[in-house]
């Protein structure tokens, strides 16, 4: 990739602080992780697309723990989960064999898999040596017939959000456009209401939480073309551009990709959440509100209305139990203010929020939701989230996989809400399961037996005989 193609895509036209200085690789600060390189965030990104066969041009450490590496879930095929490599060694690299074991490595993956589409990574060494992985996936699409997509996201290229630009790039560029969505079932010419083709961008489908939302976006008639990249296949990434309307979910991760469709197809798109009763009450009315159907936007209403009042009724027990209860959530991107409307709703106080991988307008929104005071936290070492956890007096650290010992060590209820997790909050339904793992893990007994000193550090006490 060019530095003109890299510069283009941190000059992002539909951030609202483009005016800030852009530059690629953040400096790592000595003791702590970079946050993720462009190669990461680019896999993570088009990962969850499911009949796809993921190929990492590099040397083995790149493929890394590739396995289910996001925790999304697949209605259907599971090849996405196969992690695939070149492997490359020293001696491809000084006899120029990268290329060719790239080239047969497409082979292997079509052959022995019949993949809808090959996606290939280029990684460090590999754009270091000077491998033409486009020239290579295009003779290998002529040679079997399948589609072969490079995504050219070197890790020095820039930072882990860089890359999900780099992944949203490539998806634009090669995929959306070359396919017309499939029409309609005649059941649905029957059932009185008019469809509308919608998109969502940077929903990734963790633990099966979109499946919670599917459901009600069925009944409203929005038929979903594609969420890029949570349980979608390859034929629904082609067929984007007839969407009527986009709605951009993570933190504007891949916003070049609804801006693109904005400018090249005339699509709308907006910013929504489906974390919390009021924030995913609000995208079923954005969707509405863009569309402009009145019919569309008087069914949504009425579904708001009962889905609301079924789920404020189930809530009321477990709100009488977490009422009051002090959170400090360490997360980012929309999760850095949309979890925290979901708590908001449960009547739970959130003590501060990180916002280390946020963007500034994720920054507003958390000032809008908790007031211009909200404590935010960018440093995110052990020592300083405990020392938040303290001095606020919080009862449960919400924050990722990473920071779990950190807790568990120090003795708090902690409750995992990033990508490794095995619940899904989204949506109403996903309230009751948020509600059921925070009430276990602030309830249990556990915590009052590890607080209390060990046996043998108690002063024995003298026998009466």
């Amino acid at each position: 990739m060019k530095a003109k193609d890299i510069a283009e895509l941190l000059n992002e036209p539909a951030c609202t602080h483009n005016k800030k200085e852009k530059s690629g690789c953040a400096r790592p600060k000595p003791g702590s992780t970079a946050g993720g390189c462009a190669f990461d965030g680019a896999q993570i990104a088009l990962l969850p697309i499911a009949d796809v066969a993921h190929i990492v041009h590099g040397p083995i450490a790149c493929a890394g723990s590739s396995w289910d590496n996001r925790g999304t879930r697949s209605s259907g095929s599971t090849l996405y989960r196969l992690g695939m490599t070149t492997d490359l060694t020293e001696n491809d690299i000084i006899m120029g064999r990268a290329e060719k074991r790239l080239f047969h490595a497409i082979k292997q993956a079509v052959e022995e898999h019949n993949p809808s589409a090959v996606f290939v990574y280029n990684t460090c060494v590999p754009a270091l040596i000077g491998d033409d992985i486009e020239a290579v996936c295009k003779s290998a699409q002529e040679r079997w017939g399948t589609p072969v997509v490079p995504v050219d996201s070197a890790g020095f290229y820039g930072t882990k959000n860089l890359g999900n630009r780099i992944g949203g790039e490539a998806m634009v560029k090669y995929v959306v456009g070359t396919r017309e969505p499939d029409p309609l079932p005649t059941c649905t010419e029957n059932a009185g209401m008019k469809v509308h083709s919608v998109n969502l961008v940077g929903e990734y489908n963790i633990a099966g939480e979109f499946w919670h939302v599917l459901p009600l976006l069925d009944e409203l008639g929005l038929r979903v073309l594609c969420t890029l990249s949570g349980d979608a296949r390859y034929r629904e990434v082609q067929t984007m551009h007839r969407a009527e309307v986009t709605m951009m979910v993570c933190s504007k991760a891949m916003l070049n990709v609804a801006r693109k469709l904005e400018d090249q197809y005339k699509i709308p798109w907006f910013e929504g959440s489906f974390y919390g009763i009021t924030d995913t009450s609000q995208a079923l009315r954005d969707f509405a509100r863009v569309i402009n159907d009145p019919d569309l936007i008087e069914r949504t209403e009425k579904l708001i209305v009962r889905e609301e009042t079924r789920i404020r009724a189930a809530l009321i027990p477990w709100r009488e139990r977490l009422k009051g209860k002090r959170v400090l959530l360490y997360t980012g991107g929309v999760k850095s203010w949309s979890v925290v409307s979901a708590l908001q709703d449960l009547g739970m106080v959130v003590v501060a929020t990180g916002t280390k991988k946020s963007t500034e307008e994720d920054k507003e929104r958390i000032k809008e939701i908790m007031g211009k005071d909200a404590k935010m936290i960018d440093d995110g070492n052990p020592r300083a989230l405990l020392n938040v956890f303290k001095e606020y007096k919080a009862d449960i650290l919400i924050a990722g996989g990473r920071n779990m010992y950190t807790a568990l060590k120090a003795k708090i209820p902690f409750l995992d809400i990033n990508q490794e997790r095995e619940f899904g909050y989204e949506g109403y339904e996903g309230m009751l399961e948020l509600v059921r793992q925070l009430a276990l893990t602030i309830e249990s007994p556990i915590w009052s037996a590890v607080r209390q000193p060990a046996p043998w550090k108690t002063p024995l006490q003298p026998s009466i005989a």
